[in-house]
């Protein structure tokens, strides 16, 4: 039964979503996925913990760490002020390369698709070199962890969101920019996939409504976290 709901078994082709949103799903190979995770048990260590983060006097059911900015509700800041002070990890060159090479492959997806009237990167207002985000978000989700339907409007940069998922599969829902209403998509966010969005898509409301516990790949597996999944956000802040 369960292989019915195996990730195998929905549509996994490269596609747009929306206009300025493009899915790639399986982006990073076995090794990448591995390797990242890898990375993450160092963030782990600091100097900023992995923390909910409060908004509107409640936490957050993820746990955050950010790289090259601090983030809370409405600021960026360099030192995690509303944790323990201490400044942040820069965040990483090859971050940035992976960033582009997200970027690169979304526009050859998008130049195909009709939907996307530009049909390259300049829909989204840069070409792939010169995307040069300057902050991730890495967000932990245990198997309970969920994320209400927002927009990603604290940077001063339109540059677009990139978006990398490892471990369990979640529940992805990337709606309009109007209202957290329909018209929306729920789409399977699994172990390796990137999703990008920017241009017309940049401030669509977007949230998590479930993870899909013991569907990640042994490559993917959080094993030293219980099981879950990360997912990393790379945005421009345009802040200096």
């Amino acid at each position: 039964m369960e292989s019915l709901f195996a990730d195998e078994a929905f549509d996994r082709a490269p596609r747009v979503v929306a206009d300025g949103a493009v899915w790639l799903p399986g982006f990073l190979d076995e090794a990448a996925q591995a390797w990242i995770i890898r990375q993450y048990r160092q963030w782990q260590s600091g100097p900023v913990p992995a923390h909910a983060t409060t908004i509107a006097g409640h936490p957050m059911s993820v746990q955050t760490i950010g790289l090259g900015w601090h983030w809370q509700p409405g600021r960026y800041d360099r030192r995690a002020r509303d944790v323990n002070n201490a400044r942040v990890l820069d965040f990483p060159d090859w971050m940035t390369r992976l960033g582009r090479q997200v970027i690169a492959e979304a526009a050859e997806v998008a130049a195909a698709d009709p939907q996307f009237p530009s049909g390259d990167e300049r829909a989204w207002g840069l070409d792939a070199e010169d995307y040069r985000p300057d902050v991730a978000l890495v967000n932990y989700y245990d198997s309970s962890a969920k994320m209400g339907m927002h927009q990603d409007k604290d940077e001063f940069d339109p540059a677009p969101v990139v978006s990398l998922s490892i471990g369990d599969t979640c529940i992805f829902r990337f709606g309009n920019t109007v209202n957290r209403n329909r018209p929306y998509e729920d789409i399977r966010l699994a172990s390796g996939d990137a999703f990008v969005f920017g241009g017309p898509a940049r401030f669509a409301y977007h949230g998590v409504t479930s993870i899909q516990p013991a569907t990640a790949p042994e490559h993917g597996r959080l094993d030293h976290l219980g099981g879950g999944r990360i997912n990393i956000t790379m945005r421009t802040t345009g802040r200096a």
